[in-house]
């Protein structure tokens, strides 16, 4: 009796061409030579894909999208003040990149311009400002003197800029259980929430940038 061919998905794709890359120590060339070694049509992967470079960018918002669905699992989440919301994601978003660092540090490390590789995360961005945005509480709005939309959207870039910080500080992090970036991410989250209080956001996004171009573009 013949094997019923199982359903393809999207999360199927990803892990085949997650495992391409590793096994061949480059990404795939072409649609044509990915979905012949995996045995799928070109048909099959463009219903879910437009290009092969996209797939890079559908991982890391995979990444995002798996550790928001595993917060969510615990019941008492919602109830979290604003701080502990962005740590439970910290923790929980690095734990899926420490799961699959091989791909992620081969894929962030791919390109010598530093810009090339961050391209691969604008989908990560959007649903991460928008996450941000949606865990800013009713009360922080209150508390803040003509809370305004721009100063929102400066909160949301402060946010990404430190989720990029902790990305490079983690990618450089040789400890065992990588647990000096585990030690980074209280101690600036805590920092962050902290300067929220008390300093003008756009000292703060000023701040965040400084230390974007030092330890991102400015380091070999």
């Amino acid at each position: 009796m013949a094997t019923k061919k199982t359903a393809l998905t999207k999360d199927k794709i990803i892990s085949m061409y997650i495992n391409y890359t590793l096994e061949h120590n480059h990404k795939p060339k072409s649609v044509y030579n990915f979905t012949k070694l995996n045995g799928i049509s070109e048909t099959e992967f463009y219903s879910f894909f437009g290009t092969i470079e996209s797939i890079d960018k559908e991982i890391f918002k995979t990444f995002f999208e798996k550790t928001v669905e595993l917060l969510y699992k615990n019941k008492d989440y919602k109830d979290y003040d604003m701080k502990t919301k962005m740590l439970s994601f910290y923790f929980t978003f690095f734990e899926l990149l420490s799961a699959n660092r091989s791909y992620v540090v081969m894929s962030l490390k791919e390109h010598q311009n530093q810009l090339k590789n961050l391209m691969q995360l604008s989908g990560l961005r959007n649903s991460f400002k928008k996450y941000a945005s949606e865990i800013i509480t009713d009360d922080f709005r209150t508390q803040q003197e003509r809370f305004q939309n721009f100063q929102e959207k400066a909160i949301q870039e402060a946010f990404w800029i430190q989720l990029l910080l902790t990305m490079k500080f983690w990618l450089d992090d040789s400890s065992p259980a990588f647990e000096k970036t585990d030690i980074f991410i209280e101690k600036s989250v805590k920092a962050t929430f902290e300067l929220m209080n008390i300093t003008p956001i756009d000292s703060l996004i000023d701040f965040g940038k400084f230390l974007f171009k030092e330890k991102i573009h400015n380091k070999s």
